[in-house]
């Protein structure tokens, strides 16, 4: 569909949005989930070019130079394109698709070189939930009250997306959405007190807050993933050696086992 201009002092003309349904399972096998923890930046991405790669906000840094396109690129922190234009102007222009929320489109005036879609939430958990099953939905407690109280997985955009404070969770449901059948998390190490693998000193530094909900949000819907969603036909693995996600939840795995499993 066209999504009319709002602000003609932005993006001029209008921009064709793309369904979500257009990009399920269009994909199989293995994908890696590049984040921008610090230790994506010994990843050596030229090496499997050949996979499939989603990223996200500064990660798209690793990109930059390379000829490698990723192939989803996903950004739901409206600060982050306020706060790193540049990076962000890098992960639209470099992209084959593009994920975002409908109101950060208009408030940039980068358009997007590949295929835009539009993000939102999953829907509140309704009581009624409880007692009924939904195979797109996974979903959990409530977390007392607000709009985003409600843990869990999706496995169909077109739904919505639970948003676990970590656009690495969304990325997996994302890889979810579009068929892969093997993940591999690079760089989600959830550090808060290390910097980005981009961030040089004295540069500039997007705020976070992984610690004020790594144990209320990100933990437990990292433990969703592996109870009810991880099986034979939807595997996860960390490449992270520093990486804070538990290792019963998903399982690391070292650089030399990556070709056997690819």
């Amino acid at each position: 569909m066209d999504v009319a201009q709002k602000n003609s002092s932005r993006i001029a003309g209008p921009l064709h949005v793309h369904d979500l349904d257009e990009c399920r399972n269009i994909q199989k096998g293995s994908v890696f989930i590049i984040a921008s923890g610090a230790s994506a930046r010994d990843f050596p991405l030229e090496k499997f070019a050949h996979v499939p790669m989603i990223t996200m906000n500064g990660a798209i840094t690793k990109f930059i130079g390379t000829g490698i396109k990723p192939f989803f690129y996903v950004c739901t922190d409206q600060g982050f394109s306020r706060q790193q234009p540049e990076l962000f102007s890098e992960g639209m222009q470099l992209s084959e698709r593009v994920g975002l929320w409908e109101d950060h489109i208009w408030h940039t005036t980068v358009r997007p070189r590949g295929e835009l879609y539009l993000l939102g939430r999953a829907p509140k958990l309704s009581w009624r939930d409880f007692f009924r099953t939904d195979k797109d939905l996974v979903r959990s407690r409530k977390l007392g009250n607000g709009r985003n109280r409600t843990l869990g997985f999706s496995k169909n955009l077109k739904r919505g997306f639970f948003d676990a404070r970590t656009v690495a969770y969304l990325a997996l449901q994302l890889a979810y959405h579009l068929g892969f059948t093997k993940v591999f998390l690079v760089g989600v190490d959830l550090n808060q007190a290390v910097s980005r693998f981009y961030e040089a000193p004295g540069g500039i530094v997007s705020p976070c807050r992984l610690d004020e909900h790594f144990h209320t949000r990100i933990v437990p819907s990292f433990e969703i993933l592996s109870k009810y969603v991880m099986n034979k036909d939807f595997q996860v693995y960390n490449l992270s050696d520093i990486s804070r996600i538990p290792e019963e939840l998903v399982p690391r795995v070292e650089m030399d086992e990556l070709d056997r499993l690819i």
